[in-house]
């Protein structure tokens, strides 16, 4: 009996720091790092300051010309990862050594970055031209930034960039639409490397100005406790409510999603405290696992900050600004994470669970007392909505994320944490900018083979024009896409493959970004490739297939709700009225309501099979943004209600025979 019980203690103890470590470097590409000791550890420290100590400068003085800007931003980016990430997944000796050759790498990222800014006159005089230098360096820099990307970020993205470029080469022997004139190696770098075009495009433009500096404020709010503050207020807030574990897991990685950039980061650090208390409660491990997959991964979804991918938005459809974004994604963002809520409340409901005791509930007085903690987060949005530029409120709220962590000593950021903080941003960072460099070669080809217009056509053609069918391609396309990839990555790719097709059909541009948006952000909890599920189940201790089959059942409302915002613009508040949109959010939440009760299979009393199809088809009426489909499904709904009612008073030992 004492062994069951330690058994039982340890699998639903918390995960030690060491141990979430662990996980990350399993499952996240970006935590493989070398742990240095010594002069190794104090260099990489200090080019880690340096680099943010750089992006501030450039930052306060814009005075960096852009090129030049981009340049030393990459060449800090590679020469870092090269430093610090090793060649394989688990070397199995001198783990945390430098090897030869990557101190050669990190020379040779030295020289690249600096080429540039070293040459910028010749350069600029002599453009549309270019010495062999400048190819050799443009062809060292393309490697680099791919063998940068695998290790950094993972191999999908390498192999994609690494296959678009195969085509800008082999352009004259592909068939049918695909066929262009080809590019050679000259013509190829010079595109990819001299070019605004290529490595030093839009998406690595927006890692140097906007991305980082958020990036660094994230740091900076991890330093203050802001992420335990988020489970402390999820726990006095949801802890209490039926299955109140898994609404807690909700509520916090919604939150944790306004400073993480990473589904599987927010699943280890958010997770390692909710998936054991919901195993304590009686959560299945799947389903624990699963309920933290979906909300970690909704965290990229939540404005502010969504996964940084926002501020990629700006520059990628033009003529919006950040905050038009933010205010567009929230309703959506709001509703996904209401249909996670409704179906953990009718599991929880299904099998009898209640809320968390009193004794492992903190009083909300004390919680509320750090209420100052959130300032930052509101400042950023005041900023935003006040006018002021991103890189100004971005600035603007590290600042007061310092001074508002000097209230209390044990929030207090003193020197040591202020460095510290540095250096985070710089580590955090570091696979944003690859991974950006690498989308830059994507976006390269796409621009100058035209393969985003062929591809687009090619989508529409194979639909027949109907939007429906487009929108069904276009999302398989963005989850494959979206593999593997993290959310500035899979944005830039899905955005310049997969978006026109929509844009195409009259689609508003908005509605077409996040549609393929939410898509990439989907694949982190969509088997076979589920990383965010995958971890989630190295914290639960669940089958990681399972895992994933129930994040995605969970988050069944990422799948739907998209068609709901492109087939109805009033969600993303794009020409519509208070009215509007008061009608289209209540009938969503009734259609997300009905769908949760068909995917668990219970509502106020166990669902029939044949009210579960019922349901289902009542929830997908709901959710369908026509005036007919709203009254059918609406008079569906009630009627299931009223059923659902009328036989628990009625009967209730069937109620009780079926939930047996």
């Amino acid at each position: 009996m004492d062994n069951k019980k330690d058994q039982s203690a340890e699998q639903n103890k918390q995960l030690t720091e060491k141990e979430q470590k662990e996980l990350l470097a399993k499952y996240d590409p970006e935590a493989r790092t070398r742990q240095y000791k010594g002069i190794m550890n104090w260099i990489v420290f200090i080019g880690l300051v340096a680099f943010s100590v750089f992006q501030i400068y450039a930052a306060i003085t814009q005075s960096i010309p852009r090129q030049t800007l981009l340049s030393i931003h990459l060449g800090f980016a590679l020469t870092l990862v090269f430093l610090l990430f090793p060649a394989i997944k688990n070397p199995k000796k001198k783990k945390n050594n430098l090897p030869w050759y990557d101190a050669l790498l990190a020379l040779m990222s030295i020289w690249v970055g600096s080429y540039y800014p070293l040459n910028e006159e010749r350069i600029v005089n002599t453009i549309g031209t270019i010495t062999p230098m400048e190819f050799w360096t443009g062809l060292i820099a393309i490697l680099l930034v791919l063998e940068a990307t695998r290790r950094a970020v993972g191999l999908p993205i390498t192999v994609i960039a690494s296959l678009f470029l195969a085509y800008a080469y082999f352009g004259r022997s592909m068939p049918g639409f695909l066929r262009h004139r080809g590019l050679d190696l000259e013509n190829m770098v010079n595109t990819m490397f001299i070019s605004s075009e290529g490595i030093f495009g839009t998406p690595l433009y927006v890692s140097a100005t906007f991305i980082f500096l958020f990036l660094l404020f994230g740091a900076f709010l991890v330093k203050t406790g802001i992420g335990q503050y988020f489970n402390d207020l999820a726990v006095a807030f949801a802890g209490k409510r039926v299955g109140g574990p898994a609404k807690v897991a909700i509520f916090s990685s919604a939150m944790q999603g306004t400073i993480s950039g990473s589904s599987v980061a927010n699943v280890v650090t958010s997770g390692s405290f909710t998936i054991p208390m919901m195993k304590r409660l009686g959560y299945r491990k799947e389903f624990a696992g699963g309920v933290e997959a979906a909300a970690s991964t909704g965290g990229q979804l939540m404005p502010p900050i969504m996964g940084a991918a926002a501020f990629l938005m700006v520059e990628f459809i033009g003529g919006v600004t950040y905050w038009e974004i933010a205010k567009a994604a929230t309703i959506p963002a709001l509703l996904y994470f209401a249909g996670i809520w409704i179906i953990t409340h009718f599991e929880a409901k299904r099998i009898g669970l209640t809320g968390l005791p009193d004794k492992d509930i903190p009083k909300k007085s004390v919680v509320l007392k750090k209420i100052y903690l959130l300032t930052p987060i509101f400042a950023v949005v005041f900023l935003l909505l006040d006018g002021n530029s991103i890189i100004r409120a971005a600035l603007y709220s590290i600042v007061i994320t310092i001074l508002v962590s000097l209230i209390r000593k044990d929030t207090r950021i003193n020197i040591k944490k202020f460095i510290e903080g540095l250096a985070d941003g710089a580590r955090t960072a570091l696979s944003v900018a690859v991974a950006t460099a690498c989308a830059g070669l994507i976006v390269g080809v796409v621009t100058r083979t035209g393969l985003g217009l062929k591809l687009a056509n090619g989508l529409v053609d194979l639909s027949g024009g109907i939007l429906l069918l487009t929108l069904f391609f276009t999302m398989i396309a963005a989850i494959i896409l979206g593999m593997g990839s993290p959310t500035t990555a899979n944005y830039v790719i899905t955005a310049t493959i997969a978006a026109p097709a929509l844009i195409l059909l009259d689609v508003p541009p908005l509605a077409a970004h996040l549609f393929v948006f939410y898509f990439g952000i989907v694949a982190d909890i969509t088997p076979p490739v589920a990383l965010a599920a995958f971890a989630a189940a190295g914290v639960s201790g669940g089958e990681p297939i399972r895992t994933g089959v129930n994040a995605a059942k969970l988050a069944i409302g990422a799948f739907i709700i998209p068609y709901m915002f492109v087939l109805s613009p009033q969600l993303l508040l794009i020409d519509t009225n208070a009215v509007e949109i008061s009608i289209s959010v209540i009938t969503a939440l009734a259609g997300m309501t009905a769908i949760g009760a068909a995917v668990i299979g219970y509502w106020y009393r166990p669902v029939h099979p044949v009210e579960r199809l019922l349901a289902a088809a009542a929830g997908l009426m709901l959710v369908y943004p026509e005036g007919i489909t709203d009254i059918l499904g609406a008079v569906l709904f009630i009627a299931l209600l009223v059923l659902q009612f009328v036989w628990k008073r009625k009967d209730p030992a069937k109620m009780q025979t079926a939930q047996a």
